[in-house]
This record gives structure tokens, sequence and C-alpha cells, in this order.
């Protein structure tokens, strides 16, 4: 009987992180981009330093009519949404937070799970794109695939190389081998994984397949009220995830001063620092082209994703 509630205790615990933390990142976004922008309405509407827009923004969303375009696979169309959200709040159950089994649940392929199941979410996407009856919507989905195929090996690649350095594909038997002179040699790894899930999310400026100056918001075209509010939530929640995941490879996770009662307060740190970067990036820099993006996949992240497992290796045998 304590085990099973254990569990629905853990399970309930990740369903309020995986409901919260993603509003707070698009409450944050609001408010840094403003502040950078010099726009007034997120940072003023409501009172105090605009804390009413994120409750504008879900009421707006709330009151819009739910379209289905008439030629639309009315089915696939629906579910799309959901597909790009749910595996998301798969990923969060296998991510630790903190120290002594602080985890939604433990997975002894934790890392191949969180990997593959991050892939699916992009299935979201394509499924809208094609459903949609919509010739940009098709092709925001195709880019999407191309872009998927572009960046998901450097992905695996940089996470392997963490694994060989832990011997060990658990994330919380990653965490137990870390140390902190790993993040030296495993650093450019983890810049090529960041960049890498940022070009997943389709975060900017990796945003072709939404290019609204050239395909209006590709996939997402054709989707109004509380549907394009869930793809808005999956980007959120994917934000969440990858800060999350990148911690727990290559920042040490929960590992700091007093880990052993403040190492869940370490990983909501590095995690929100991280989500500030994504923000920043977004912002900062303008939006590659189709041929940029993947020349950047294929000649630059592939071949340091190689090396930083070659260099890995050389260091296992030399540490042995």
């Amino acid at each position: 009987m304590n085990d099973v509630l254990d569990v629905i205790l853990r399970l309930v615990a990740v369903l309020v992180v995986f409901l919260v933390l993603p509003l707070v990142i698009g409450q944050t976004e609001h408010k840094v981009m403003a502040h950078m922008q010099g726009r007034l309405g997120p940072m003023y509407a409501g009172g105090f330093h605009g804390w009413a827009q994120l409750v504008a923004d879900g009421v707006k969303f709330a009151q819009k009519e739910d379209v289905v375009p008439a030629g639309a696979d009315r089915r696939i169309f629906q579910l799309a949404p959901v597909v790009a959200l749910l595996p998301y709040l798969l990923v969060l159950i296998a991510i630790p937070v903190g120290p002594h089994g602080l985890v939604g649940t433990v997975i002894d392929a934790g890392l191949f799970f969180v990997l593959a199941v991050m892939g699916v979410g992009v299935l979201g996407s394509l499924m809208a794109g094609w459903a949609s009856a919509n010739k940009f919507s098709l092709l925001g989905g195709l880019r999407t695939a191309a872009q998927l195929m572009a960046y998901e090996l450097p992905m695996l690649l940089t996470a392997s190389s963490v694994a060989m350095a832990a011997g060990t594909i658990s994330l919380p038997g990653i965490l137990n081998a870390f140390h902190w002179w790993w993040i030296p040699w495993q650093i450019i790894g983890g810049l090529v994984f960041f960049t890498a899930g940022l070009a997943e999310l389709q975060r900017p400026p990796f945003d072709m397949p939404v290019a609204d100056s050239e395909i209006i918001f590709g996939a997402y075209t054709e989707y109004t009220g509380l549907r394009f509010a869930l793809f808005l939530l999956a980007e959120y929640a994917g934000i969440v995830v990858l800060c999350s995941l990148t911690t727990v490879l290559f920042l040490g996770g929960w590992h700091g001063p007093m880990a052993d009662s403040l190492g869940w307060l370490w990983t909501l740190l590095k995690t929100a620092a991280l989500a500030f970067t994504v923000i920043w990036l977004r912002v900062s820099y303008p939006r590659l082209r189709e041929d940029q993006l993947q020349k950047l996949a294929w000649t630059v992240l592939i071949p340091l994703s190689f090396a930083q497992i070659g260099l890995t290796g050389i260091v296992k045998v030399v540490m042995s």
C-alpha cells in the first residue's frame, strides 16, 4: 500500500511541475522579451509588473472559436496537439530532480527512454501539417521532418558520450558518477546537445518550420483557440525538458553546495538559467536560412559530436 501511495504522490508531483513550470517559462518569456524590446504591454498589463498578461492570454485562447478546416482530416487534426504535448510529460517522469530518489520513476535505460520519447513529440507537428489541408502547413511539416533528421543525430551522439563517461544509461546513475572535472572536456558536447535541442523544439534562430514571413505559421497555421494553446504549451514544456536534461547530463544536476538537502534547488536554478538563455537567444539572433540550418547540423554539429565521443574514449582509457 505504501509503495502504491508513493508512486501516486510522485506522479502527482510530476503533473504539478508539468502544469506549472511551462506557464512560468511562458510568463518569463513575455517579461524578458518586453524589457529587451521595450514593449510596454507585457511589462505593465494588469498592475504589478504585468502579472495579468498570462491570464489575459489564457482567457483569449479559451474564447476563440475552435475551427477545423473543411478539407482537413478531422481526427488527426484534433489529435496532433495532444501528440505534441504528451511526450514531454512522460519525459519529466524520468528526469531526476534531487538525490535520494527524488524522481518520478527510476528507469534503468532512462537516457534512451528520454531521447526516444522526445523524438515522438515532433510527430505532432508532422500530423498537424499533413492533416490541415493547407499547402503552407504541409510545407511547415516537411521542414520539421528535415530538421528532425538533421538534429536528432548530434543529440544522440553527445548524450552517448556522457553515458560512456559514466558507464551507465540510467539518469540517476549518470549523476551519481558525475565529477566536476567532467565539465571542461564535456563542454563541447553540452553546447552541441543544447543547440540541437533548440532546433528540435523549433525555437529561434531555428524556427524555419514556423517562419511567419514565408509560410504564415507553418504546421500550426489552421489552429485556433485551445488547440493552438496546446502547441504553445508543448513548446514551453519542451524548453523545461531540454534545459533540465542538459542540466542532468552536462551540469551535474543536483550537485552543488549542501546537495543532500538542497539538491532539488540546484537543479531548478540551473534549469532556470538555461531557460533564460533560450529566451535570450530568441530576442538576439535572426532566423537561419534553410541551407544554413542544414549546413550547421551536418558540417559542424555532427563532426563535433564524433570528436566529443573520441575525446571521451581517450579520457576513459587514460583514467582507467
